[in-house]
């Protein structure tokens, strides 16, 4: 048994000066159990907590580490970087050399805006729809997360189509009401819903494909009828690509799916493991942005020299030819394994794979929405999860979190993890 005697010393200590112990919700470990590992380091495929446990990482920050931790390119030019300051408040040709690498990956974009995370970027570009359009309601989608700015933190009442009500105290209803929420992947509810509300719609908002329940693929035909419902009603359709980007292909969703949104939100990856966002569209849509337009949206560390650096050096990395394809056949080698070994155990599972995320929901019934991703077992996921963390395979601590891979993992990291999977299953 593997001793987190430090870990729990350190949760104590943190719940006496932080809400819950943690600067993010998911992290306390409350939908699995126990205490959250508290961590000292980490290196290419592997983290190591307080207590000097070593684990092969599969939640990679949540997405970010797309080349491993501590790539050496990416620290290298930190290093440098670091010496000539670590903010000025003031444009550097950092920030250009970013956005091209970005604007080169999604030509869908003809500008960008740099901001400092997921939620920065969701929120400016809903107001910029809004500016744009002079509509001021939007419609998203029940279990898609996109930052938890007030008039998103909204979930579904009954019936196809409801509007929202708050998912949590300190918003008010006002903020809410704006934001129709739908079943995703339910193509009668879009019609009718957009056919019925489109003169009010300023845009709508989607994971194309969902990380924050999982791992939960578009239905054949869906993104295509809402990508044209909404260029028919003037409506601006934005991905939130934040966690798909240059994860589910280097082009990211948009790309592997062959649509294209007005607008792009993207994060994580361009950051290469420091805090950055970006909000991007077409330029009819982005002139509306100040200073060149009137819809104002602004912060003291967007574009900051040190994350546009790791950004760069993790995009140059990346777009090497063959990079992101080996990740890839890695994530599918892992996909693979984990089905195997669930088979062979007799566990009734689901795995879905986009690209290089991947999940694996203990239920027999095919997930395709919120609802279906909720008949999960999360009691079996918990004791799997304690299973893995006992045999050194780092998860996210829930069910309904996607996981990642790395250039970094090996064949020896898939294959421990394969062969955990098996013992963990025959357990549970």
């Amino acid at each position: 048994m593997r001793n987190f005697t430090k870990s729990k010393r350190l949760f104590t200590k943190a719940l006496s000066v932080i809400p819950g112990g943690v600067n993010s919700p998911v992290r306390a470990f409350r939908a699995v159990g126990g205490n959250p590992l508290f961590i000292e380091k980490a290196k290419g495929s592997r983290i190591y907590d307080a207590d000097g446990n070593s684990y092969v990482d599969y939640v990679l920050s949540w997405g970010p580490m797309i080349l491993g931790h501590a790539h050496p390119r990416v620290t290298e030019a930190l290093k440098k970087a670091v010496d000539k300051g670590t903010s000025y408040g003031a444009p550097t040709a950092r920030e250009i050399e970013l956005a091209e690498l970005v604007l080169k990956a999604y030509p869908s974009m003809d500008k960008v805006r740099m901001v400092n995370s997921g939620t920065e970027a969701t929120m400016s570009a809903i107001r910029v729809a809004r500016g744009f359009t002079g509509r001021d309601k939007i419609i998203k989608f029940e279990g898609c997360y996109h930052g938890h700015a007030d008039g998103l933190l909204v979930k579904a009442g009954s019936g196809a189509t409801t509007f929202g009500v708050p998912d949590s105290p300190g918003v008010p209803k006002s903020y809410a009401q704006n934001t129709v929420t739908l079943p995703l992947n339910d193509i009668k509810a879009l019609k009718q819903t957009i056919r019925a509300q489109w003169r009010s719609l300023a845009c709508v908002i989607i994971e194309p494909v969902v990380g924050n329940i999982g791992c939960v693929l578009p239905a054949p035909g869906y993104l295509e009828t809402l990508r044209e419902l909404t260029a028919k009603h003037g409506i601006v359709l934005i991905f939130d690509e934040v966690m798909t980007g240059f994860r589910v292909s280097f082009g990211g969703a948009q790309a592997h799916y062959g649509i294209r949104p007005d607008m792009t939100c993207l994060g994580k990856v361009i950051g290469g493991g420091l805090p950055v966002g970006a909000y991007g569209g077409k330029k009819e849509i982005m002139q509306m942005v100040s200073p060149e337009g009137p819809v104002y949206q602004a912060g003291t560390l967007s574009g900051n020299p040190l994350a546009m650096t790791a950004g760069i050096e993790t995009l140059r990395e990346l777009s090497k030819a063959g990079t992101f394809k080996k990740i890839e056949r890695k994530a599918a080698a892992l996909e693979e394994g984990l089905a195997d070994a669930a088979k062979r155990a007799g566990v009734k599972t689901r795995l879905y794979r986009a690209g290089t995320m991947f999940c694996t929901y203990f239920t027999d019934k095919e997930v395709c929405n919120y609802s279906t991703a909720k008949t999960a077992d999360t009691r079996k996921f918990s004791a799997f999860f304690s299973e893995m963390l006992q045999q050194g395979v780092n998860l996210a601590p829930s069910q309904f979190e996607a996981g990642f891979m790395s250039l970094a993992h090996s064949d020896k990291d898939i294959g421990h993890t394969a062969a955990a999977a098996y013992r963990a299953f025959k357990k549970i």
